[in-house]
């Protein structure tokens, strides 16, 4: 499902029209972004929680020469599926 497709179902599941649902899913996005930016996490009850996790520099090797490079280390976004999102899988 691709960002359109999410807007429709959103907006045929709910009494959105759906510019509405576009607006609702944008402040969304931005809000999550902003939270985790600041170095928050944002918990959705019964969904997930959205937090930021620290992957440390690490060596690893050039593909086509063998050459050792270093990769630095990064936040990266992580996404923890409540238990209720798990058990309706």
């Amino acid at each position: 499902m691709n960002k359109a497709e999410l807007v429709t179902a959103m907006a045929h599941t709910s009494e959105l029209t759906k510019k509405e649902a576009q607006l609702a899913l944008t402040s969304l996005q931005k809000v999550i972004t902003k939270s985790l930016s600041e170095g928050d996490q944002v918990q959705i009850s019964g969904f997930g929680t959205f937090a930021l996790s620290y992957y440390p520099a690490r060596t690893g090797r050039n593909p086509q020469t063998g050459e050792a490079i270093e990769i630095e280390g990064a936040n990266k976004a992580v996404f923890k599926p409540a238990k209720a999102l798990k058990d309706s899988l």
